[in-house]
Protein backbone atom coordinates (compact mmCIF):
# COMPACT_ATOMS: atom_id res chain seq x y z
CA UNK A 1 0.00 0.00 0.00
CA UNK A 2 1.42 3.22 -1.23
CA UNK A 3 -0.11 6.85 0.39
CA UNK A 4 0.48 8.50 -3.05
CA UNK A 5 -2.56 7.68 -5.60
CA UNK A 6 -1.32 6.66 -9.16
CA UNK A 7 -3.91 8.51 -11.72
CA UNK A 8 -5.69 5.66 -12.23
CA UNK A 9 -7.27 2.29 -10.83
CA UNK A 10 -9.59 -0.65 -11.50
CA UNK A 11 -11.46 0.37 -8.49
CA UNK A 12 -12.15 4.18 -7.09
CA UNK A 13 -12.99 3.09 -3.22
CA UNK A 14 -15.09 5.79 -1.45
CA UNK A 15 -15.15 5.58 2.56
CA UNK A 16 -11.94 3.59 4.35
CA UNK A 17 -13.96 2.24 7.42
CA UNK A 18 -14.12 -1.57 7.52
CA UNK A 19 -16.23 -2.54 4.06
CA UNK A 20 -14.10 -0.65 1.65
CA UNK A 21 -10.63 -2.30 2.81
CA UNK A 22 -12.07 -5.20 3.50
CA UNK A 23 -13.43 -5.17 -0.32
CA UNK A 24 -9.99 -3.82 -1.41
CA UNK A 25 -8.09 -6.89 -0.18
CA UNK A 26 -10.73 -8.82 -1.76
CA UNK A 27 -10.34 -7.39 -5.32
CA UNK A 28 -6.78 -7.40 -4.97
CA UNK A 29 -6.60 -11.48 -4.49
CA UNK A 30 -7.90 -11.28 -8.31
CA UNK A 31 -4.98 -8.98 -9.11
CA UNK A 32 -8.00 -5.70 -9.35
CA UNK A 33 -5.80 -2.29 -8.11
CA UNK A 34 -8.08 -0.05 -5.68
CA UNK A 35 -7.67 3.22 -4.41
CA UNK A 36 -9.43 4.00 -1.45
CA UNK A 37 -10.72 7.93 -0.58
CA UNK A 38 -11.19 8.25 3.43
CA UNK A 39 -12.13 11.51 4.88
CA UNK A 40 -10.10 10.37 8.01
CA UNK A 41 -6.73 10.71 9.44
CA UNK A 42 -4.75 7.53 8.63
CA UNK A 43 -4.03 8.51 12.77
CA UNK A 44 -7.08 7.80 13.68
CA UNK A 45 -7.70 4.84 12.26
CA UNK A 46 -4.22 3.25 13.92
CA UNK A 47 -5.36 4.22 17.14
CA UNK A 48 -4.85 1.44 19.58
CA UNK A 49 -6.68 2.77 22.33
CA UNK A 50 -10.15 1.32 23.83
CA UNK A 51 -13.21 3.62 22.89
CA UNK A 52 -16.10 1.09 23.48
CA UNK A 53 -17.22 -0.22 20.10
CA UNK A 54 -16.71 -3.94 19.00
CA UNK A 55 -18.56 -5.92 16.66
CA UNK A 56 -20.28 -9.42 16.59
CA UNK A 57 -18.87 -11.13 13.46
CA UNK A 58 -20.87 -14.04 12.52
CA UNK A 59 -18.88 -17.33 11.36
CA UNK A 60 -19.49 -16.78 7.63
CA UNK A 61 -17.76 -13.01 7.98
CA UNK A 62 -15.09 -14.60 10.50
CA UNK A 63 -14.63 -16.68 6.97
CA UNK A 64 -14.07 -13.87 4.55
CA UNK A 65 -11.61 -12.19 7.01
CA UNK A 66 -9.50 -14.96 7.07
CA UNK A 67 -9.72 -15.89 3.31
CA UNK A 68 -8.73 -12.07 2.78
CA UNK A 69 -5.83 -12.43 5.26
CA UNK A 70 -6.86 -10.14 8.25
CA UNK A 71 -8.10 -13.17 10.50
CA UNK A 72 -5.03 -14.08 11.37
CA UNK A 73 -3.95 -10.89 12.50
CA UNK A 74 -7.06 -10.76 15.36
CA UNK A 75 -8.10 -13.86 15.89
CA UNK A 76 -5.87 -13.75 19.51
CA UNK A 77 -7.60 -10.88 19.74
CA UNK A 78 -11.50 -11.98 19.60
CA UNK A 79 -14.30 -13.52 21.76
CA UNK A 80 -15.94 -16.68 20.85
CA UNK A 81 -19.20 -16.61 21.00
CA UNK A 82 -20.53 -19.99 22.19
CA UNK A 83 -24.04 -19.57 23.38
CA UNK A 84 -26.98 -16.84 22.87
CA UNK A 85 -29.86 -16.43 25.07
CA UNK A 86 -32.48 -15.08 24.23
CA UNK A 87 -35.41 -13.91 26.98
CA UNK A 88 -38.07 -11.37 27.10
CA UNK A 89 -39.04 -9.59 30.24
CA UNK A 90 -39.68 -5.76 32.04
CA UNK A 91 -36.58 -3.55 33.40
CA UNK A 92 -36.02 -4.23 37.10
CA UNK A 93 -37.85 -7.69 36.80
CA UNK A 94 -35.67 -9.91 35.25
CA UNK A 95 -36.24 -12.26 32.52
CA UNK A 96 -39.83 -14.73 31.56
CA UNK A 97 -39.57 -18.10 32.43
CA UNK A 98 -39.94 -19.26 28.79
CA UNK A 99 -36.28 -18.25 26.53
CA UNK A 100 -34.42 -19.38 23.96
CA UNK A 101 -31.06 -20.68 24.38
CA UNK A 102 -28.42 -21.17 20.83
CA UNK A 103 -25.64 -23.73 21.48
CA UNK A 104 -22.50 -23.53 19.46
CA UNK A 105 -22.37 -27.28 19.93
CA UNK A 106 -25.23 -27.70 17.82
CA UNK A 107 -23.84 -27.57 14.75
CA UNK A 108 -20.01 -28.76 13.18
CA UNK A 109 -18.86 -25.70 12.16
CA UNK A 110 -17.84 -24.35 15.61
CA UNK A 111 -18.52 -20.67 17.64
CA UNK A 112 -21.54 -18.94 15.66
CA UNK A 113 -19.59 -16.15 15.88
CA UNK A 114 -16.56 -13.59 17.56
CA UNK A 115 -16.65 -10.29 19.01
CA UNK A 116 -13.71 -7.70 17.99
CA UNK A 117 -13.07 -4.78 19.11
CA UNK A 118 -13.21 -2.09 16.45
CA UNK A 119 -9.51 -1.05 17.63
CA UNK A 120 -8.13 -4.34 16.51
CA UNK A 121 -9.97 -5.16 13.28
CA UNK A 122 -8.99 -1.24 11.91
CA UNK A 123 -5.48 -2.05 12.91
CA UNK A 124 -5.40 -5.30 10.95
CA UNK A 125 -7.19 -4.11 8.28
CA UNK A 126 -4.38 -1.18 7.52
CA UNK A 127 -1.65 -3.74 8.14
CA UNK A 128 -2.85 -5.85 5.82
CA UNK A 129 -3.02 -3.28 3.16
CA UNK A 130 0.22 -2.26 3.25
CA UNK A 131 1.10 -5.28 2.69
CA UNK A 132 -0.01 -4.89 -1.05
CA UNK A 133 1.07 -3.09 -3.83
CA UNK A 134 -2.96 -3.24 -5.72
CA UNK A 135 -4.11 -0.70 -2.92
CA UNK A 136 -3.67 2.75 -2.70
CA UNK A 137 -4.93 5.30 0.23
CA UNK A 138 -5.94 8.35 0.47
CA UNK A 139 -6.62 9.90 3.81
CA UNK A 140 -7.87 13.42 5.44
CA UNK A 141 -9.25 13.50 1.58
CA UNK A 142 -13.15 14.44 0.59
CA UNK A 143 -14.55 13.45 -2.73
CA UNK A 144 -16.68 16.52 -4.54
CA UNK A 145 -17.55 15.07 -7.58
CA UNK A 146 -18.08 11.88 -9.85
CA UNK A 147 -18.69 10.76 -13.03
CA UNK A 148 -19.54 7.26 -14.39
CA UNK A 149 -20.97 6.24 -17.56
CA UNK A 150 -19.95 4.05 -20.18
CA UNK A 151 -16.17 5.05 -21.00
CA UNK A 152 -14.91 5.08 -17.51
CA UNK A 153 -15.63 6.23 -13.96
CA UNK A 154 -13.92 9.39 -12.23
CA UNK A 155 -13.74 11.21 -8.95
CA UNK A 156 -13.05 14.89 -8.28
CA UNK A 157 -10.90 15.29 -4.96
CA UNK A 158 -11.36 18.52 -2.69
CA UNK A 159 -7.55 18.94 -3.44
CA UNK A 160 -9.26 19.24 -7.18
CA UNK A 161 -7.33 16.57 -8.50
CA UNK A 162 -9.45 14.03 -10.80
CA UNK A 163 -8.54 9.84 -10.31
CA UNK A 164 -10.18 8.43 -12.62
CA UNK A 165 -11.21 3.95 -12.48
CA UNK A 166 -13.27 1.46 -14.29
CA UNK A 167 -16.04 1.55 -11.02
CA UNK A 168 -16.64 3.98 -8.21
CA UNK A 169 -17.84 2.47 -5.04
CA UNK A 170 -19.70 3.84 -2.11
CA UNK A 171 -18.70 2.38 1.09
CA UNK A 172 -19.69 6.04 2.66
CA UNK A 173 -21.88 5.14 5.34
CA UNK A 174 -25.94 5.57 5.47
CA UNK A 175 -25.75 9.39 4.27
CA UNK A 176 -23.67 7.95 1.17
CA UNK A 177 -22.82 11.08 -0.53
CA UNK A 178 -21.89 8.43 -4.04
CA UNK A 179 -25.17 7.40 -3.82
CA UNK A 180 -26.86 11.25 -3.45
CA UNK A 181 -24.56 12.24 -6.37
CA UNK A 182 -25.59 9.41 -8.68
CA UNK A 183 -29.04 10.63 -7.78
CA UNK A 184 -30.06 7.01 -5.94
CA UNK A 185 -32.87 7.61 -3.69
CA UNK A 186 -33.41 5.84 -0.11
CA UNK A 187 -36.71 4.60 1.14
CA UNK A 188 -37.33 3.99 5.06
CA UNK A 189 -38.51 4.81 8.25
CA UNK A 190 -37.10 5.51 11.84
CA UNK A 191 -38.28 3.30 14.52
CA UNK A 192 -38.27 6.23 17.38
CA UNK A 193 -35.25 4.00 18.81
CA UNK A 194 -31.64 5.01 19.51
CA UNK A 195 -29.08 2.65 20.59
CA UNK A 196 -26.91 3.56 23.86
CA UNK A 197 -23.23 1.71 22.29
CA UNK A 198 -21.02 1.25 25.40
CA UNK A 199 -18.41 -1.49 26.92
CA UNK A 200 -18.78 -2.50 30.68
CA UNK A 201 -16.03 -4.39 32.41
CA UNK A 202 -18.22 -6.98 35.48
CA UNK A 203 -17.22 -8.51 38.08
CA UNK A 204 -18.29 -12.66 37.17
CA UNK A 205 -17.05 -14.17 34.11
CA UNK A 206 -19.42 -14.11 30.55
CA UNK A 207 -18.46 -17.95 29.95
CA UNK A 208 -18.85 -16.51 25.74
CA UNK A 209 -22.30 -16.35 26.34
CA UNK A 210 -24.46 -13.67 24.45
CA UNK A 211 -27.45 -12.17 25.77
CA UNK A 212 -30.34 -10.53 23.69
CA UNK A 213 -33.07 -9.24 26.54
CA UNK A 214 -36.12 -7.81 24.79
CA UNK A 215 -38.29 -4.75 26.85
CA UNK A 216 -40.73 -2.60 25.71
CA UNK A 217 -39.25 -0.05 24.57
CA UNK A 218 -36.33 -2.17 23.13
CA UNK A 219 -33.84 -4.61 23.14
CA UNK A 220 -30.80 -4.79 25.07
CA UNK A 221 -28.11 -6.70 23.80
CA UNK A 222 -24.91 -7.89 26.33
CA UNK A 223 -22.13 -9.57 23.98
CA UNK A 224 -18.86 -10.62 25.33
CA UNK A 225 -15.72 -9.38 25.08
CA UNK A 226 -11.99 -10.89 25.90
CA UNK A 227 -11.40 -10.89 29.88
CA UNK A 228 -14.60 -10.31 32.18
CA UNK A 229 -16.22 -7.51 29.99
CA UNK A 230 -18.97 -7.28 27.80
CA UNK A 231 -20.36 -5.09 24.73
CA UNK A 232 -23.84 -3.20 25.11
CA UNK A 233 -26.41 -2.19 22.76
CA UNK A 234 -29.08 -0.49 24.41
CA UNK A 235 -32.48 0.53 22.60
CA UNK A 236 -34.58 3.06 24.72
CA UNK A 237 -37.11 5.76 22.87
CA UNK A 238 -35.13 8.45 21.34
CA UNK A 239 -36.03 11.14 23.82
CA UNK A 240 -35.19 8.58 27.13
CA UNK A 241 -31.90 8.03 25.41
CA UNK A 242 -30.91 11.13 24.78
CA UNK A 243 -31.83 11.84 28.52
CA UNK A 244 -29.63 8.96 29.78
CA UNK A 245 -26.70 9.47 27.05
CA UNK A 246 -26.49 13.54 28.70
CA UNK A 247 -26.14 11.75 32.65
CA UNK A 248 -22.98 11.13 34.79
CA UNK A 249 -21.10 7.79 34.11
CA UNK A 250 -22.34 7.09 37.32
CA UNK A 251 -25.43 8.13 36.83
CA UNK A 252 -25.52 6.28 33.32
CA UNK A 253 -24.80 3.04 34.98
CA UNK A 254 -27.81 3.66 37.68
CA UNK A 255 -30.01 3.45 34.73
CA UNK A 256 -28.72 0.37 32.82
CA UNK A 257 -28.76 -1.98 36.15
CA UNK A 258 -31.72 -2.42 36.31
CA UNK A 259 -31.80 -3.62 32.91
CA UNK A 260 -29.21 -5.13 32.88
CA UNK A 261 -29.37 -7.49 35.95
CA UNK A 262 -26.80 -8.65 38.85
CA UNK A 263 -25.94 -12.17 37.30
CA UNK A 264 -22.19 -10.58 36.03
CA UNK A 265 -21.97 -9.40 39.94
CA UNK A 266 -21.13 -5.07 40.16
CA UNK A 267 -20.44 -3.54 36.54
CA UNK A 268 -18.29 -0.06 35.72
CA UNK A 269 -17.65 1.51 31.98
CA UNK A 270 -14.87 0.93 29.95
CA UNK A 271 -14.11 3.36 26.75
CA UNK A 272 -16.25 5.74 25.57
CA UNK A 273 -20.20 5.89 25.36
CA UNK A 274 -22.29 6.07 21.41
CA UNK A 275 -25.64 7.17 20.39
CA UNK A 276 -27.21 5.78 17.43
CA UNK A 277 -30.55 7.12 16.30
CA UNK A 278 -32.17 3.77 14.39
CA UNK A 279 -33.70 3.65 11.26
CA UNK A 280 -34.50 1.10 8.60
CA UNK A 281 -33.13 2.32 5.06
CA UNK A 282 -32.87 0.32 1.93
CA UNK A 283 -30.98 2.26 -1.54
CA UNK A 284 -33.55 1.88 -5.01
CA UNK A 285 -30.47 0.78 -6.75
CA UNK A 286 -27.20 -0.89 -5.01
CA UNK A 287 -25.20 -0.46 -9.01
CA UNK A 288 -25.56 1.71 -11.90
CA UNK A 289 -22.76 1.97 -14.69
CA UNK A 290 -19.82 1.80 -13.41
CA UNK A 291 -20.80 2.43 -9.97
CA UNK A 292 -21.93 0.17 -6.78
CA UNK A 293 -22.91 0.66 -3.40
CA UNK A 294 -21.97 -1.36 -0.62
CA UNK A 295 -22.68 -1.88 3.00
CA UNK A 296 -24.66 1.13 4.87
CA UNK A 297 -24.65 2.91 1.48
CA UNK A 298 -26.71 0.42 0.50
CA UNK A 299 -29.02 -0.58 3.16
CA UNK A 300 -29.23 0.54 6.97
CA UNK A 301 -31.14 -1.30 9.77
CA UNK A 302 -31.89 -2.18 13.34
CA UNK A 303 -29.49 -3.78 15.33
CA UNK A 304 -31.15 -6.47 16.75
CA UNK A 305 -29.68 -9.02 15.60
CA UNK A 306 -26.17 -7.69 15.30
CA UNK A 307 -26.32 -7.92 11.45
CA UNK A 308 -25.42 -4.76 9.93
CA UNK A 309 -21.33 -5.12 9.32
CA UNK A 310 -21.79 -9.24 8.63
CA UNK A 311 -24.74 -7.65 5.86
CA UNK A 312 -21.77 -5.14 4.91
CA UNK A 313 -19.15 -7.95 4.35
CA UNK A 314 -21.81 -10.15 2.06
CA UNK A 315 -21.76 -7.54 0.09
CA UNK A 316 -17.81 -6.93 -0.04
CA UNK A 317 -17.69 -10.94 -0.51
CA UNK A 318 -20.37 -10.73 -3.15
CA UNK A 319 -19.22 -7.73 -5.42
CA UNK A 320 -15.30 -9.17 -5.24
CA UNK A 321 -16.81 -12.55 -6.96
CA UNK A 322 -18.57 -10.55 -9.49
CA UNK A 323 -15.86 -8.54 -10.17
CA UNK A 324 -13.55 -11.26 -10.37
CA UNK A 325 -15.39 -13.50 -12.56
CA UNK A 326 -16.07 -10.48 -14.89
CA UNK A 327 -12.24 -10.18 -15.21
CA UNK A 328 -11.53 -14.04 -15.75
CA UNK A 329 -14.50 -14.10 -18.39
CA UNK A 330 -12.59 -10.76 -20.20
CA UNK A 331 -15.70 -8.26 -19.34
CA UNK A 332 -15.69 -4.73 -18.96
CA UNK A 333 -15.95 -4.92 -14.99
CA UNK A 334 -17.41 -1.75 -14.69
CA UNK A 335 -20.50 -2.61 -17.21
CA UNK A 336 -23.98 -2.27 -16.41
CA UNK A 337 -24.75 -5.58 -16.44
CA UNK A 338 -22.20 -6.78 -14.65
CA UNK A 339 -22.89 -4.39 -11.64
CA UNK A 340 -26.42 -5.54 -11.97
CA UNK A 341 -25.40 -9.07 -11.14
CA UNK A 342 -23.73 -7.95 -7.90
CA UNK A 343 -27.47 -6.18 -7.17
CA UNK A 344 -29.10 -9.18 -8.15
CA UNK A 345 -27.26 -11.47 -5.54
CA UNK A 346 -28.26 -9.13 -2.96
CA UNK A 347 -31.15 -7.36 -2.99
CA UNK A 348 -33.11 -10.13 -2.23
CA UNK A 349 -31.43 -11.07 1.15
CA UNK A 350 -30.86 -7.50 2.04
CA UNK A 351 -34.37 -7.04 1.94
CA UNK A 352 -35.55 -9.75 3.63
CA UNK A 353 -33.08 -9.43 6.35
CA UNK A 354 -34.66 -6.12 6.92
CA UNK A 355 -37.89 -6.71 6.70
CA UNK A 356 -37.00 -10.02 9.27
CA UNK A 357 -35.37 -7.42 11.84
CA UNK A 358 -38.18 -5.08 11.48
CA UNK A 359 -40.66 -7.51 12.04
CA UNK A 360 -38.74 -8.82 15.49
CA UNK A 361 -38.29 -5.21 16.56
CA UNK A 362 -41.92 -4.60 16.06
CA UNK A 363 -43.28 -7.99 18.00
CA UNK A 364 -40.67 -7.43 20.65
CA UNK A 365 -40.89 -3.55 21.18
CA UNK A 366 -44.21 -3.03 23.17
CA UNK A 367 -46.03 -4.21 26.28
CA UNK A 368 -49.08 -5.43 24.79
CA UNK A 369 -50.08 -8.56 27.25
CA UNK A 370 -51.80 -10.98 24.31
CA UNK A 371 -48.35 -10.40 22.20
CA UNK A 372 -46.33 -10.75 25.05
CA UNK A 373 -47.99 -13.73 26.14
CA UNK A 374 -47.49 -15.18 22.54
CA UNK A 375 -44.00 -14.40 22.43
CA UNK A 376 -42.68 -16.03 25.26
CA UNK A 377 -44.78 -19.09 24.30
CA UNK A 378 -42.74 -19.02 20.83
CA UNK A 379 -39.81 -18.67 22.48
CA UNK A 380 -40.54 -21.73 24.64
CA UNK A 381 -41.97 -23.93 22.19
CA UNK A 382 -38.52 -23.54 19.32
CA UNK A 383 -36.38 -23.90 22.20
CA UNK A 384 -37.76 -27.28 22.81
CA UNK A 385 -37.92 -27.97 18.86
CA UNK A 386 -34.07 -29.38 18.30
CA UNK A 387 -34.41 -29.00 13.97
CA UNK A 388 -36.09 -25.38 14.02
CA UNK A 389 -33.38 -24.06 16.97
CA UNK A 390 -30.47 -25.40 14.42
CA UNK A 391 -31.85 -23.61 11.44
CA UNK A 392 -31.72 -20.43 13.65
CA UNK A 393 -28.02 -21.42 14.99
CA UNK A 394 -27.02 -21.77 11.08
CA UNK A 395 -29.02 -18.19 10.44
CA UNK A 396 -27.16 -16.36 12.94
CA UNK A 397 -23.78 -17.99 12.05
CA UNK A 398 -24.28 -16.53 8.90
CA UNK A 399 -24.21 -19.99 7.05
CA UNK A 400 -28.04 -19.55 5.16
CA UNK A 401 -28.81 -18.29 1.61
CA UNK A 402 -26.51 -18.25 -1.38
CA UNK A 403 -22.93 -17.72 -0.04
CA UNK A 404 -20.06 -15.66 -1.67
CA UNK A 405 -17.11 -18.00 -2.04
CA UNK A 406 -15.08 -15.80 0.39
CA UNK A 407 -17.75 -16.72 3.22
CA UNK A 408 -17.44 -20.75 2.05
Amino acid sequence: MSDASESHSDLLIVGGGLNGPALALAAARAGLTSTIIDALPKARMEDATFDGRAYALALASVRLLRNIGVWDRIEGHSQPMLDIKVSDGRAGEGPSPLWLHFDHAEIEEGPMGHMVEDRYLRRALLEEMAARPEITVRNETRVTDQRTGPDGASVTLDSGEVLRGRVVIGCDGKKSATAQRAGIRRHGWGYGQTALVCAIAHEKPHHGVAHQFFMPPGPLAILPLPGNRSSIVWSERDATAKAIQALSDDEYLEALRPRFGDFLGEISLEGQRFLYPLVLSVCEEFAGWRLALVGDAAHGMHPIAGQGLNAGLRDVGALAQVLTEAKDRGEDIGALDVLKRYEEWRRFDTASLAMATDLTNKLFSNDNPLLRAGRDLGLGLVNRMPGLRRTFIREAAGLTGDLPDLMR
